[in-house]
């Protein structure tokens, strides 16, 4: 392996690190870290976090603070609306033409894994049933967005999906007691898209996510 592909596959690595030392709490929304902080959560070294950190400051998941070091994005009202403008900008576009080209089968193993998951919760099945619901959740999303089978639009999705799920876990992840809601409202879009009922698919998607955001601004 050449000395460029291992660096390479170096900074993927702290970068899979740090998000999901990010997702799993290890690092805290607003907290202040160093490098070598960074070296001691990924078990990574030091020169791949060196080069870690501007691909992170661009695409917003820290900054650097004059005279104070690196901080973590903070959950505020500012990141919650930009996130989920972000969002409907892009899925409200995307889902129109998911609704008018996506194939039969893929529609079909969407309602089906959203009907499995509100099955289970009916049937008072909680053990790890939120981890599939949320799944479950975020397979519609980026199924639509892959649809487009553009490379840079999904990359940038999922940017800014790590930062709905920092906001989610600022208090309001999908609960297991919220599972009938959003399952609800994601067989809405499904029935639009099996329709093939473009302006439906839009508007449903675009509730959705304007329930989602009011949900976070509430908190």
């Amino acid at each position: 392996m050449s000395e460029g592909h291992e660096a390479l596959k170096l900074r993927e690595q702290a970068y899979v690190g740090y998000t999901r030392s990010l997702l799993a709490n290890k690092i805290k929304p607003g907290q202040f870290i160093t490098q070598r902080q960074l070296v001691a959560i990924t078990g990574l070294p030091l020169g791949a976090i060196r080069e870690l950190v501007p691909r992170l400051e661009a695409e917003g998941l820290i900054r650097t603070a004059p005279h104070r070091g690196m901080q973590v994005p903070q959950v505020d009202i500012q990141l919650v609306r930009n996130a989920f403008q972000f969002r409907l900008f892009l899925e409200e576009s995307a889902v129109r033409i998911f609704a008018r080209s996506a194939s039969s089968d893929l529609i079909a193993d969407i309602r089906l894994k959203h009907e499995a998951i509100l099955a289970r919760h009916n049937a008072g099945e909680d053990q790890g049933l939120m981890e599939e619901a949320e799944a479950t959740d975020l397979m519609l999303h980026e199924a639509v967005i892959d649809h487009l089978n553009n490379e840079i639009i999904s990359n940038a999705y999922r940017v800014n999906w790590i930062k709905i799920k920092l906001i989610r876990l600022a208090e309001t992840r999908l609960y297991v007691r919220m599972i009938p809601q959003v399952i609800g409202e994601h067989m809405k879009i499904i029935d639009a898209i099996e329709r093939h009922d473009e302006d439906a698919a839009a508007h449903a998607m675009a509730e959705h996510i304007g329930i989602a955001r009011q949900r976070a601004l509430s908190i």
